[in-house]
């Protein structure tokens, strides 16, 4: 088992082992044992490096000659983490550009069929009805449904705040 210094970098914050875990997502137990010695999941050290906002090889302690003795495993868990999270944000890019391709066809598809003299003005509340439910629909699917299915596929990897919402 490698040496960490998790309640060291946590201390220099100021958090207590309550704080990490919230901020990590793990229970305070886990914190506890991780602490103490217990081996870790390479998905906990992840989301412990992610609240404290350093490398996963950060939370390890350096050897006397001054370099680190990282088991195999770890050794590429910064890389693989970036990894997954590179991955899942390119998946959630998908999902807005979904939106946005599907919302600016209603907006031509509305334009056209008005121009063409087919149907009424009135197809112009289909647009506005399409960006705003749309988008309340779609968060809500990301909420439920993709969110989860991602969380499982890249267990590394943490959901990215949404700009602007």
């Amino acid at each position: 088992m490698n040496e960490m210094r998790i309640a060291e970098l946590r201390r220099h914050r100021g958090w207590t082992q309550e704080r990490l875990a919230e901020a990590s997502g793990i229970a305070v137990r886990t914190v506890q044992r991780i602490e103490r010695g217990s081996d870790a999941s390479l998905e906990s050290l992840s989301s412990i490096a992610g609240a404290l906002e350093v490398p996963v090889r950060d939370l390890f302690a350096v050897d006397e000659t001054g370099g680190r003795t990282l088991d195999p495993e770890v050794q590429g868990l910064d890389e693989r983490t970036s990894s997954e999270q590179a991955r899942r944000d390119a998946f959630s890019r998908g999902w807005q550009h979904l939106y946005t391709g599907i919302g600016v066809l209603v907006t031509l598809g509305a334009v056209a069929v008005v121009t063409t003299d087919v149907v009424p003005w009135v197809v112009f509340l289909v647009v506005p009805a399409y960006w705003a439910g749309g988008s309340l629909l779609s968060r809500f699917l990301k909420a439920t449904v993709l969110d989860p299915w991602l969380d499982r596929r890249y267990p590394m990897s943490q959901t990215s705040p949404t700009p602007g919402r």
